[in-house]
């Protein structure tokens, strides 16, 4: 199976998609006139509830359960995965992905929640479905893009978080591993009942804990490594452009290699273009779609630009300093990633083994949510419960089936074919978000309180 999506993935992620993905990020953030200009105020309204907006959960519980999401396990082993693969320039492409990016997370964000419908109970419903339905007339693209994202939570949200925790966890404490899904599956499957309040009201209090305790312990890490800081961005600089500087176990890698590696890892971390954040964002108490747009494109400014820019500085330094640990761990991401935290006395095997144990099961619970919509989109309500159920089953089945190697392959194949519809409704949409940022934006941001003047229609689904 591993072998048979990473023959897919030399397709799917070759020039066509980097150039549509990276062309995109560039080209919306000249159509929003420089969106990132604007993540300060994004992080301000973030932390501010908009009580008079119509939605189910606040803007920060939108937030945080798109960025429980999205801070998995590839801002740790995912970045470790581009470097073993890509070499150390791998990591200024997943950040130049995630700087660009936010244009193109603001930008569908905008849409989702613009096209937004509610249900007769009030359940708030969005994303790049809706937009594809309702904004372009193309129903089956929305059923293309519903379909793909339940089988993609499958993969980037499921088995490749919960396969993360099983082998740290049986790594170091030597848990069995089916012992060690059946807690997964249970301690999910209590959340997830609860439906996206429940989510959301568990993210709220996950991701600020996880993310200061991480980003803590790279500073520690990367004080203990001070001396080989600026060769670390020295080198990433270099190897991104220049294969030739690579060296030591990293020899192999080519600039097309750390441009795969480093934009495929960069949208398994930060999700920029694939459509899923926007989801849930749709379901936030906002007054209109810039500000809630604002708010989910800081995400992406947390996940990438920051958390996994110090994880992969965290890296390379250390390899740096113990050049043995390239050698030895080259193409395995989740070993060099392990060497290189447990490098690090007492401090970093804590922050590894917390850090992916949170971040992997908060990524469960917000992508059972997106899995679950699509469901919803195509088959109403009556297909939330089954897969809710299936969810749960497939914690467990996974513990022991499939490799880690063959779920990372397997979610890359399933994030570019999701990103593929979402990122043609962004652009065929990208007059409609031109004009929305320059009304609301305009004249020093005038309009960005007043309440969205598109009524948000009621469906029976």
């Amino acid at each position: 199976m591993e072998s048979f999506f990473a023959f897919l993935n030399v397709y799917l992620w070759g020039w066509p998609m980097l150039i549509l993905l990276v062309g995109t990020h560039i080209y919306m953030t000249f159509r929003t006139g420089f969106i990132q200009k604007k993540v300060g105020l994004g992080i301000k309204l973030s932390v501010t509830k908009d009580k008079d907006g119509a939605g189910d959960v606040s803007q920060f519980g939108a937030l945080a359960t798109a960025l429980a999401s999205t801070v998995g396990t590839g801002n740790i082993v995912g970045v470790g995965t581009a470097i073993a693969m890509g070499g150390p320039g791998a990591v200024l492409w997943m950040w130049l992905t995630g700087v660009f990016g936010i244009a193109t997370k603001y930008s569908e964000s905008l849409i989702a929640v613009k096209y937004r419908v509610k249900t007769s109970d009030g359940t708030m419903l969005g994303g790049a479905m809706y937009a594809l339905e309702r904004g372009l007339k193309c129903r089956w693209g929305g059923m293309i893009f519903a379909a793909l994202t339940a089988l993609a939570a499958f993969g980037i949200g499921c088995f490749v978080q919960e396969k993360a925790i099983i082998e740290i966890v049986n790594t170091n404490y030597g848990v069995p591993s089916w012992l060690i899904g059946i807690i997964i599956a249970v301690l999910v499957a209590v959340v997830i009942l609860g439906g996206v309040q429940s989510i959301a009201k568990c993210c709220t209090i996950l991701v600020p804990f996880m993310a200061i305790f991480y980003v803590l312990g790279c500073i520690i890490i990367l004080i203990i490594n001070r001396a080989f800081l600026l060769d670390a961005v020295v080198l990433i600089c270099k190897c991104a452009f220049n294969p030739e500087a690579a060296g030591g176990g990293f020899v192999g890698a080519t600039i097309m290699m750390a441009m795969r590696y480093g934009v495929a890892r960069g949208l398994f971390s930060n999700e920029s273009g694939m459509g899923s954040a926007p989801i849930v964002a749709s379901a936030a108490q906002t007054r209109n779609p810039v500000r809630q747009a604002l708010v989910s494109s800081t995400g992406t400014f947390w996940d990438t630009v920051i958390i996994c820019a110090m994880t992969g500085l965290v890296l390379v330094t250390t390899i740096l300093s113990n050049p043995d640990i390239g050698f030895d761990t080259i193409g395995d991401g989740g070993a060099l990633t392990t060497a290189a935290f447990n490098h690090i006395p007492v401090v970093g095997p804590i922050i590894l083994t917390v850090g992916i144990i949170t971040f992997a099961f908060s990524t469960i619970l917000g992508w059972s949510y997106y899995g679950e919509r699509g469901v919803e989109y195509i088959f109403g309500k009556k297909g939330i419960l089954p897969y809710r159920v299936i969810w749960v089953i497939a914690l467990v089945a996974g513990s022991f089936i499939m490799s880690l190697g063959a779920v990372f392959e397997m979610a890359d194949t399933l994030n570019a074919l999701m990103a593929i519809p979402n990122l043609i409704a962004v652009l065929l949409l990208s007059n409609v978000i031109s004009k929305e940022t320059k009304y609301y934006l305009g004249n020093h941001c005038e309009h960005l309180d007043e309440f969205d003047k598109n009524p948000i229609p009621e469906v029976k689904r």
